[in-house]
């Protein structure tokens, strides 16, 4: 018969794994040890398990590097010029994006782009990111470019990372890791760029409102899809003011905003966020935190001089007027401070900007957040 059992228990915790040591000595009678080894799943640091990225150029990491014959790539000077070692890395920016900072802000690693894993090779359990410059939330978007993973698609390849999540975990598990996790969507900008580019034959096939339609109804159908795999926390973006872009300025003898665009960017802003409150009705357990980037980068164009930019129109890498006549490449002038302009390059904005808007997504107020921020979203 055995007197007496005592448990001694050690952990030890890595980035995303803790390791249990549970020994037991049997007292006495019997003088026995055993040691059992027991490993969680965990993030220590972390405020969630786990950040998926989805969307277009402005959270793109890496992934159109690994499409051959894309035309959106951004892995090249000047690109990169602010990123530690100046590594071009193929986000479109000088420096890091908002897919970086957000993860900094919730105690993550930048999540790896999904097209950078190996055949076979299982998925980091904190993240992948699924984003792709020139994709769009329409399946068509983006084709000027060639070749590049739409919305749709990107989807798609979360639905697999899902399917390997509960062979690691087990289904009960990975519901509950998925619950918890963090979906960041930024798309929607190309869309409307298409439609309205000088000698677009997609605005011939219909009117701006029935496209803006038909960008909401297929968006809702994919955040449908992301919560039957499982989300329930989702930060949803809206679109920026794409008329106030150098690429749009350029086309103004004094480098103004393009309203028509700008006015249609807003009321598919205002359907979004009456979507997005339809769908949370509709779907048990969803919450979800919008940011109104229109309201943002408007704000920073009013010239507030606290945030120290001192060019509102021109892109700091490019060529030509307002330096928007070409993406930025290797071969385009720089400009040698980039924290004092807003864009980057003819639509990209500066590692500073995104740097402001990633801290109104994590805390931001109703002003820009609604119903909720980061935050809020992360301890629900």
């Amino acid at each position: 018969m055995i007197s007496s059992l005592n448990l001694k228990v050690n952990s030890y915790q890595s980035s995303c794994l803790c390791f249990y040591v549970i020994e037991s000595k049997i007292s006495q009678l019997y003088a026995v040890r055993v040691i059992t080894l027991r490993v969680d799943v965990c993030n220590a640091q972390a405020a969630v398990p786990a950040l998926y990225m989805l969307g277009d150029s402005l959270v793109d990491v890496g992934n159109n590097n690994y499409l051959p014959r894309s035309t959106a790539k951004a892995n090249h000077p000047h690109n990169g010029i602010d990123y530690p070692n100046k590594k071009s890395t193929g986000r479109f920016s000088n420096g890091e994006n908002a897919a970086d900072f957000i993860a900094k802000k919730i105690g993550l690693q930048t999540s790896p782009p999904y097209l950078s894993l190996k055949q076979g090779e299982t998925p980091p359990i904190t993240g992948v990111s699924f984003a792709s410059g020139g994709s769009g939330i329409l399946n068509e978007t983006g084709q000027n470019h060639v070749e590049y993973i739409s919305l749709a698609r990107q989807v798609d390849y979360f639905s697999m990372i899902h399917d390997k999540l509960v062979q690691q975990l087990g289904a009960s598990a990975s519901k509950t890791h998925l619950s918890k996790s963090i979906f960041t969507i930024v798309s929607g900008n190309n869309d409307l760029f298409a439609y309205f580019s000088v000698g677009s034959s997609i605005n011939k096939a219909s009117t701006p409102q029935q496209y803006i339609e038909r960008m909401l109804s297929s968006y809702k159908g994919l955040l449908k899809k992301l919560y039957g795999l499982g989300a329930r926390k989702i930060v949803v973006a809206g679109v920026a003011a794409l008329g106030c872009c150098p690429s749009e300025r350029k086309t103004d003898k004094t480098g103004e905003c393009n309203v028509t665009i700008n006015n249609w960017t807003t009321k598919y802003n205002d359907g979004l966020k009456i979507m997005l409150q339809k769908l949370k009705s509709e779907s048990a357990g969803l919450n979800f935190a919008y940011f109104d980037i229109y309201r943002a980068m408007s704000n920073l164009f009013r010239g507030d001089k606290s945030y120290g930019f001192m060019n509102i129109k021109e892109a700091c890498c490019g060529i030509g007027n307002l330096n928007a006549d070409a993406p930025c490449m290797p071969t385009s002038s720089c400009c040698p401070v980039r924290k004092t302009h807003i864009f980057w390059d003819l639509v990209h904005p500066t590692e500073a900007v995104v740097r402001i808007f990633s801290d109104i997504i994590f805390n931001g107020t109703q002003e820009y957040m609604v119903p909720i921020n980061l935050k809020q979203l992360i301890v629900i």
